[in-house]
C-alpha cells in the first residue's frame, strides 16, 4: 500500500547556516496515528511546516498521496489539515463566522451540518457567536482544531496541540482523534505529553538536531528498547554481591538493603522479567532471604529519554 505521505532527505537551512533538518526519511500510512516526539528545537515545527506548504525545503522530496507536494500544492494543501502551536487567527471574529470561513479558504461549499458537529465535540456551540478575542486559552485552542477540521482533510497535523491548555480540553481533543481515526484521516502530532503519544499513537518517530534518530510500532520499540528494574528487598543486608547471582546486571543499593537489578535492554521488557525470575531462583539456592520484589518495565517516555541522553542512539533508518 502507497504511503500517504512520503518524505524523502528533507533538508532546510536558514538564512546563517543553521540547519533545521538534516536528510529526514519519513512514511506515513494511511489512516494511522502517528507521534513525533523531540525536544524544542528538534526540527518538529519546521517539519510540519515543510509538508503544509509554510516552509521552503532546501533539498528533498514530499510526496502527498502519491503526488509530489512541491508542484501540486494549491490542490493537495486542500487534503491537508493544520493546528499550529500559535493562536494566529482574527480575535474579532465570532466563532462560527471563523470555522466557516476556514472552509471557504479551500473553495468548498457551505456544509452547516458539519460545523455544529465540530463545534459541538469541542464544546464550542455555546461560543459560536462570541469573538474569539474573548475566548480563553484553552477555548482560542479549540477554536483552531475546529478551524482546521472544517474542509475535512484526509491529512491531519497536530503541533502541539495541547500544549499549556486544560485537561477537559485534552479529553475532548483525544475524544475527537478517535472519532478522526474510525473516519480513515491519518493523524500526525507532535507533543510533550509522551503519555499520550504512548496511549494513542500507532507507531512513534523520535527527532533530535534535526535528524529522525527512530522510527517504530509503538509496542516493538518499547519490547526492543525497554528495560526491566526490579528492587529486590532482602531480610538481612549485605557488604557484597553473592558470587550466586554476580553473574546478573545487579547491584546492591540502600546500604545493602535492597539488591537493584536493571536489564532486558535490547531483548525487551519479557526477557528481563524472565532473567528475574531466574534471579530470584539463585538467591533461594543460595540461602539468601528477601521480603519483597518491585519490577518496574520502561515506559515510553523512558525510552525516550534515554535514546535523546545516550550518546550510541540509533542512526535513522536502524528500526523504520
Amino acid at each position: 500500500m502507497q504511503p500517504i505521505l512520503e518524505i524523502r532527505g528533507l533538508t532546510k537551512t536558514y538564512k546563517g547556516g543553521f540547519t533545521a533538518l538534516k536528510g529526514v526519511d519519513l512514511s506515513i500510512n494511511k489512516g494511522e496515528i502517528f507521534a513525533l516526539l523531540g525536544p524544542n528545537g528538534a526540527g518538529k515545527t519546521t517539519l510540519i511546516g515543510a509538508v503544509c506548504g509554510l516552509v521552503r525545503p532546501t533539498s528533498g522530496t514530499i510526496h502527498v498521496f502519491g503526488e509530489d507536494m512541491g508542484r501540486h500544492w494549491r490542490r493537495l494543501r486542500a487534503k491537508v489539515g493544520l493546528v499550529p502551536q500559535e493562536l494566529a487567527t482574527d480575535m474579532f471574529e465570532p466563532v462560527l463566522r471563523s470555522v466557516n470561513h476556514s472552509r471557504g479558504l479551500f473553495g468548498l461549499p457551505p456544509k452547516p451540518e458539519l460545523i455544529e458537529e465540530t463545534l459541538r465535540a469541542l464544546s464550542l456551540w455555546e461560543k459560536r457567536d462570541d469573538q474569539i478575542r474573548t475566548l480563553s486559552g484553552g477555548m482560542k485552542r479549540r477554536v483552531l482544531i475546529a478551524k482546521a477540521l472544517a474542509h475535512e482533510p484526509e491529512l491531519l497535523f497536530l503541533d502541539e496541540p495541547t500544549a499549556g491548555v486544560d485537561v477537559e480540553l485534552r479529553r475532548d481533543m483525544w475524544k475527537q482523534i478517535a472519532v478522526l481515526r474510525e473516519r480513515g484521516t491519518t493523524v500526525i502530532l507532535t507533543t510533550h505529553y509522551i503519555e499520550e503519544a504512548e496511549e494513542m499513537a500507532d507507531r512513534v518517530g523520535i527527532i533530535r538536531k534535526g535528524e529522525i534518530l527512530m522510527v517504530d510500532e509503538k509496542a516493538a520499540m518499547m519490547e526492543r528498547l525497554g528495560r526491566t528494574e526490579a528492587l529486590i528487598t532482602l531480610a538481612a543486608p549485605l557488604t557484597e554481591v553473592p558470587e550466586a547471582v554476580s553473574a546478573y546486571p545487579v547491584s546492591l543499593i540502600e546500604d545493602g538493603k535492597v539488591l537493584c537489578y536493571r536489564g532486558g535492554g535490547g531483548e525487551g521488557s519479557s526477557a528481563g522479567t524472565a532473567e528475574v525470575a531466574e534471579l530470584t531462583k539463585a538467591l533461594t539456592r543460595a540461602g539468601i532471604d528477601y521480603t519483597s520484589i518491585d519490577i518496574h518495565e520502561s515506559s515510553l517516555e523512558d525510552i525516550f529519554v534515554n535514546l535523546l541522553e545516550g550518546p550510541d542512539a540509533p542512526a535513522q533508518g536502524e528500526a523504520a
